[in-house]
C-alpha cells in the first residue's frame, strides 16, 4: 500500500483527527484487527500537507472537538447568580446594626444611671428657684433625737422669744431651711456647724424690713468648742460676721454685701450648751456701704429674775459688689 493511500484511509476514519490532538497512532492500531502485515507510519510528502487544512477533516472529528452543550438546569434547582452583579454589602450592614446597637444600649445605661443625678438637680434647681417662705421655714424643722426636741421646745416657749414673734417689727424666719438640701453641706453655718453637739437646731432669727435692728437665737452645743466647756473664739466670730451682714442686708440696694472690715472684742467666756442671743444694728449706710454694731449675750433666766451677760461685742463694715443687680443668687438670704 502506497503511503497515499494509506494516509487517505486514515484521514477517512478520522485517524488524523485523532492523532492531531495526541491520540497516538500505535494505540489505535492496536485497536484494530490483526493483519499479516504491519503499517509503518510513512512520512507525508510535502504535497499532501494541505491535507491536514480543517476542510478535510472529517465529520467524526468535528463531532469530537466540539463540546457537547451544559445540560439545562433542573426545574428545582435555583438559576445560578448572575457573576456580573456585585455582592451585597453584608459586612458593611452587620457593622452598621452592631454599632446602633451599641449607641442604643450605651443611651440607655446612661440615662439609667444619671437618672438619681439628673433628678436631684432638677430637685435642687426648683428649691433654689422657689424657696420656701419665711413662715414655712418656721415649720420645716424636725428635731432628731429627744434631746434636740428638748432644746427646740425651750427656745420657742421661752419668754423672750414668744415677746418676739408677737413684735409685729420683725419677720421671723429660719433662714438656712430656705438653702436646699444638697447645697447644705456647702454652706458653713447652714450645713457643716449643724447637728447634735454643734449648733443643734437652725438658728432663730427675727429681721425688720428697713435693716435697721436683727436679733438671732442659736444653741451652742460641746462640739464647737476650743478649750473644754468654753466656745471657740472664731465660732463667735463667725456667728457675728453672718449675723450683723443679715442685719443691714435689707438697707442696701441689692440686699447683698461682703465684709470688709470685722472687730471683735470678748468679753466673757461662753461656756457650750446653753442658747445665746446675737443682737445688732446698723448705725450708717452710705450707698452699697453700711456700718453695723452688734453683741452676743446669754439668754436670761426669767424664772431667777436675771439680766443677760455680754459675751463680746463687734464692729463691721459691709460694702455691696459692684454689679451686684447682675449677679444670681444661688443662696437666698
Amino acid at each position: 500500500m502506497t503511503p497515499i493511500a494509506r494516509y487517505a484511509i486514515c484521514g477517512n476514519v478520522g485517524l488524523r483527527g485523532f492523532a492531531t490532538r495526541g491520540v497516538a497512532q500505535s494505540s489505535i492500531l492496536r485497536s484494530c484487527p490483526s493483519s499479516p502485515w504491519t503499517i509503518k507510519p510513512a512520512r507525508v510528502p510535502q504535497a499532501y500537507r494541505r491535507l491536514n487544512s480543517p476542510r478535510f477533516q472529517s465529520s467524526v472529528a468535528s463531532n469530537v472537538s466540539s463540546p457537547s452543550p451544559p445540560p439545562p438546569p433542573h426545574p428545582s434547582q435555583p438559576p445560578n447568580p448572575d457573576p456580573t452583579t456585585p455582592p451585597k454589602p453584608k459586612r458593611l450592614r452587620g457593622a452598621f446594626i452592631f454599632l446602633l446597637t451599641s449607641a442604643l444600649c450605651f443611651t440607655a445605661g446612661f440615662t439609667m444611671a444619671a437618672a438619681p443625678v439628673i433628678s436631684s438637680a432638677v430637685s435642687t434647681a426648683t428649691q433654689a428657684l422657689d424657696p420656701p417662705t419665711d413662715a414655712d421655714t418656721l415649720i420645716m424643722f424636725t428635731p432628731t433625737t429627744a434631746e434636740v426636741e428638748q432644746i427646740e421646745n425651750a427656745i420657742f416657749s421661752h419668754p423672750f422669744t414668744k415677746s418676739l414673734l408677737e413684735d409685729p417689727k420683725y419677720i421671723a424666719s429660719r433662714p438656712h431651711l430656705k438653702i436646699p438640701e444638697k447645697l447644705r453641706s456647702q454652706n458653713l453655718t447652714g450645713g457643716t456647724l449643724q447637728g447634735p453637739d454643734k449648733i443643734a437646731v437652725p438658728p432663730l432669727q427675727f429681721s425688720t424690713a428697713d435693716g435697721s435692728t436683727f436679733v438671732s437665737l442659736q444653741w451652742l452645743g460641746p462640739a464647737l468648742c476650743g478649750h473644754p466647756g468654753i466656745v471657740h473664739g472664731g465660732l463667735l466670730a463667725t456667728l457675728l460676721d453672718e449675723g450683723l451682714a443679715r442685719c443691714c442686708f435689707p438697707a442696701l440696694p441689692n440686699k447683698i454685701a461682703v465684709t470688709a472690715s470685722l472687730k471683735i472684742d470678748y468679753k466673757k467666756a461662753t461656756m457650750a450648751g446653753q442658747v445665746v442671743v446675737l443682737r445688732a444694728e446698723t448705725t450708717k449706710v452710705e450707698g452699697r456701704k453700711a456700718w453695723v454694731r452688734g453683741w452676743l449675750e446669754t439668754l436670761p433666766d426669767v424664772e431667777k429674775g436675771g439680766e443677760p451677760v455680754v459675751l463680746c461685742e463687734a464692729e463691721a463694715l459691709f460694702v455691696e459688689p459692684r454689679g451686684a443687680e447682675k449677679m444670681t443668687r444661688v443662696v437666698p438670704t
